[in-house]
């Protein structure tokens, strides 16, 4: 028997089709890749990312669920009914519980959750503000007259400066160690470590 060949059409190429467009239409259709390990677990192929997203207790589209508030709207929304004013329930009130809630909640958990803080102070600010801590102590005052002042900074400036300075605990820490003081017990009467009547001019 003679073998029948099939008609097949020849691959030419469409000089007429975008193909920079085509790319971005794929990109947009395939919805991109989706880093979040939580959510990538959690869809169903079979269903949209929109679906997908609503189920977890997410929104999809934040700008169509947290709109700017249209008092005129809400106003033709209420009903007179028996003398009493009354709302009508929207949909989202009444809508069904997430299946998938539990990714909601340990997003929630998690930014809720005590993160330390990643914040440094720079090198050269460090010095400035180690230098006048060396000569005054706690004595923002005195520290505005100071020669090095070249920035003419106020004494509630310094303070600032200097509070957070002693927050930070890898950089106070490297202070007090430098100067023998991280095994010694710091004197609370010490005027080093007193602040000069600051916190009470403030008040005033």
């Amino acid at each position: 028997m003679v073998r029948t060949l099939k008609n097949r059409r020849v691959n030419r190429y469409q000089y007429d089709k975008n193909r920079k467009n085509l790319k971005k239409q794929l990109k947009i259709k395939s919805g991109g890749k989706i880093k979040c390990a939580e959510i990538k677990n959690e869809i169903v192929p079979g269903k949209s990312l929109k679906q997908n997203i609503n189920e977890m207790g997410l929104v999809f589209n934040t700008k169509k669920e947290f709109k700017v508030p249209n008092y005129k709207e809400a106003r033709k929304r209420k009903m007179l009914s028996n003398g009493f004013v009354e709302e009508d329930v929207s949909d989202d009130e009444t809508g069904k519980i997430a299946p998938k809630k539990r990714v909601a909640e340990k997003f929630e958990k998690e930014a809720k959750e005590l993160r330390e803080s990643k914040f440094k102070l720079p090198k050269n600010q460090v010095k400035i503000i180690s230098y006048f801590m060396d000569k005054y102590g706690l004595n923002y005052k005195a520290m505005v007259k100071d020669y090095k002042n070249y920035d003419q900074e106020t004494w509630r400036q310094f303070r600032q400066k200097i509070r957070k300075f002693m927050s930070i605990p890898e950089q106070f820490a490297k202070y007090l160690e430098e100067r023998d003081l991280i095994d010694t017990d710091i004197d609370p009467n010490d005027p080093k470590w007193q602040e000069t009547n600051t916190d009470l001019e403030d008040e005033i």
